[in-house]
């Protein structure tokens, strides 16, 4: 392994899932959907140790004909609904620094439920994490109409402001104070900081703001057809 190798690059891909079956297997554009992660990270294969981590065989086949490292399946405590992404990184980190005898300077997470990523921005990230003044870097994205001063929630029957205002807020939209969303492209914090705290966002956060399909998340068949229409629509060769 390359000294160079400083960040640990998690993918995590478990076998299950509810909103679509099998969903980190579905085909776009003739590809699976983890092949995508998976190619945006090979792109960062001088400076980032990728790590696969998944309870599936077929995954794991993925991984071997990308002729990743594969250092074994992920336990079924941290493969079912009720894990948390925060417990699988930390699972990952602590063994894949065992067995390389190796401690990382940052960990990035990147999940395959965003596939449309530009490993530039990537780069530039890590390069941001190196300065003292943060501590991790967040892909973030403009909520845009579905602003907070607009939404409702219901109080015994009643529709009534989300936020604590007696009047209904009614501002153009462009006048409205930014207000922004983490959009789930990536996480990147430093692994010391993110041990300490065991939070995979920082007190001392960059908020890397992304737009268009690359904050488009893959949750629900929706989300599956629309991605699949505007691939097919603008030609995006990816």
């Amino acid at each position: 392994m390359s000294i160079l190798k400083n960040f640990i690059c998690i993918i995590p891909a478990r076998a299950g899932s509810k909103g679509i079956k099998n969903k980190n297997l579905v085909k776009i554009k003739n590809k699976p959907l983890i092949q995508y992660t998976i190619d945006v990270a090979k792109k960062l294969g001088k400076h980032c140790e990728i790590v696969v981590s998944t309870d599936s065989l077929k995954i794991k086949k993925i991984c071997i004909k990308n002729k990743l490292d594969f250092y074994g399946l992920r336990p079924k405590k941290l493969s079912n609904d009720t894990a948390l992404t925060r417990d699988v990184v930390m699972y990952e980190v602590k063994r894949i620094e065992k067995i390389l005898n190796k401690k990382f300077f940052g960990i990035l997470l990147l999940q395959p439920t965003c596939p449309i990523r530009d490993y530039k921005k990537l780069m530039k990230s890590m390069r941001i994490l190196k300065n003292e003044k943060f501590n991790s870097v967040v892909s973030i994205a403009d909520v845009g109409a579905t602003h907070p001063f607009r939404m409702k929630k219901i109080i015994n029957g009643y529709l009534k402001n989300f936020m604590n205002f007696k009047e209904e807020n009614m501002m153009p939209r462009q006048n409205l104070p930014k207000v922004f969303i983490r959009s789930g492209s990536f996480y990147l914090i430093k692994r010391n900081y993110f041990f300490k705290k065991k939070s995979l966002v920082g007190d001392k956060c960059y908020g890397y703001k992304l737009d268009g399909l690359e904050t488009t998340n893959i949750d629900s068949p929706n989300d599956l057809i629309f991605i699949k229409s505007m691939l097919n629509k603008n030609k995006i060769i990816i």
